[in-house]
This record gives C-alpha cells, structure tokens and sequence, in this order.
C-alpha cells in the first residue's frame, strides 16, 4: 500500500497539487460555525431530490446549514476519498475509518441511501482505496490506488479490472458508456473501451474533471482556472479561475451549473463558468 501512496503522491506532485494525509483528524461533531471547520476536500455532489450540496471531506460528509456554515451528515468523522452523488439520496463513497474507531484501513467500496446519513459496506473492504469514483449507466467507475486501477462494478459488489494509470480524477461521457478521461501528469488521458485501456495523456494537464452533459466537459487545471471542451476533450477553452487558490474537487452538475472546491471554500457558478459564489468557506489546506 506504501508503494501506491508513493504513485499517488508522485501524481499529484507532477500535476502541481498536495495530496493530503489520509489519517484523520480531530474535530467537533456539532454543526455552531465557531468551531466546525471543513479541510481537505475529496469531492462535491448535488443531490438531484432536493438540490443540497454535499461536501466530501478529511472528517466526514458536510452541508451548509441555513446560515451556510458547515454542518455534519450523520455522525461519521471517516475520511471520505472518493465520493459521487449517484441518484436522489444515493451516494457512493470510499475512504478510511476515523482516528480511535474500529475498522480495516481501507474501507473499500460504501454506499448510503439516505444521503450520507448512514452507510453500507458494499465490497473490497479492506482491499481498495477508491480517490475518484463516478456513476453512470448504472455502472460505477472506481480509480483504486492501492492497485493504480480503473475498475467497474454494476452492482457495487462483483468488479472488472480495467488499465493501470496514475490518475487522480476520471469522467465518464455522458453519452457513451465506453468514453472515460483520466487526469494524468502529461495530460488528459483517454479511454474508448470503457477503461480497459488508455491513450498516453495529451495536454492541456488537469487536475479534476466532470462531465455530465454531452457538449459541456468542464476541466480544472493545477492554477485553478476553469476550462470548458464541447467535444469530447479534442479542444479547451480557458474560463474564469476559480476563486482560492489550488482546486480540491470540480463536480458538473449540468451545462452551465458548476462546482468547484479550493483551498478556501466552496465555489459555484451558474453561468458556465463565468462567475462565481462561495457557497461553503473551508480551512486552507492541501490537496486531493
């Protein structure tokens, strides 16, 4: 496991990021806006059923409250890795188990139904640490770093192995279940065999990309700036950086609806990027 930690770290130094610790950290469990603070965020959804943003951190699953302060999801403080909002209250998740609790190291493949209040345990635990996850076609798209391997499952529980790469982000086309993109340090890799393989990275580098509507890929480069493709990643234009400094997690909710976590808060845009409001203020801290 040291060795993949290793890859994953000399991955994020080649795409200019930190890689945060995966041991997890004290903090208060209570939502008052004087003490609860949110660092190290792994990823970012919107759930579908009633339009909440969940934040996917170090110490656990975190949503504004009314004032737009970070409150606790449930009662886990586990360090969430990968996360993605899947349907209405439907997430999956992957990571480590807090300081102090009971648990394997890896907690391999998690799945909530009541948007993060609770979790299963699904499968590989123990086995895989998943740091990017994405859902689509009824079908997750899992990178696991303990192995440096883009995996599927239909079902959360049985798994294909797909190719080998040091990435730290994928997405999946929206409308081509065999089109996957990684993030890699030469570039933005491709895959049009569902993962089984991959192109070598071509440039521009990203950090992070989503990709939920056909004509809207979003990419967030390691200076935070914003970039948009209509086809497919064939061809980038830069947008409006992103307020805050290093890019922790980037999250397309749909053509013009975007997402965007940094070292001091959680951004969002309406307008496809343009422009930008903090919707979630956060500690400066590292990276993915």
């Amino acid at each position: 496991m040291k060795t993949h930690r290793a890859v994953q770290a000399a991955t994020a130094v080649g795409l200019g990021l930190t890689l945060a610790a995966c041991s997890s950290g004290d903090g208060d469990t209570d939502s008052s806006p004087a003490v609860t603070t949110v660092s190290h965020i792994h990823g970012l959804g919107l759930d579908p059923s009633d339009q909440r943003l969940y934040v996917a951190t170090h110490e656990g699953i975190y949503t504004p409250d009314s004032k737009g302060n970070p409150q606790l999801v449930g009662d886990s403080k586990d360090d969430f890795m990968g996360f993605t909002v899947a349907q209405g209250k439907t997430f999956y998740a992957s990571g480590h188990p807090a300081s102090g609790t009971d648990g394997p190291g890896n907690k391999g493949l998690i799945k909530s139904t009541d948007a993060g209040r609770t979790w299963k345990s699904l499968s590989l635990s123990g086995k895989s640490d998943f740091h990017a996850l994405d859902y689509a076609y009824g079908t997750v798209y899992g990178y696991d770093s303990t192995g440096g391997l883009l995996r599927t499952s239909e079902n959360g529980t049985t798994w294909k192995d797909g190719a080998t790469l040091q990435t730290l982000d994928i997405a999946v086309a929206p409308d081509n279940a065999g089109l996957v993109l990684a993030t890699t340090a030469e570039g933005v890799a491709r895959s049009t065999d569902g993962g089984k393989t991959f192109t070598k990275g071509k440039q521009p580098v990203m950090a992070f990309l989503s990709w939920k509507a056909k004509n809207a890929l979003y990419g967030v480069d390691t200076s935070g700036k914003l970039n948009h493709s209509a086809d497919g990643g064939a061809t980038w234009k830069k947008l409006a950086t992103v307020p805050g400094g290093q890019p922790q997690a980037l999250t397309a909710v749909d053509t013009g609806h975007i997402l965007a976590a940094t070292q001091n808060g959680v951004y969002e845009s309406r307008d496809g990027g343009k422009t930008f409001t903090k919707r979630l203020a956060v500690e400066s801290s590292g990276g993915h």
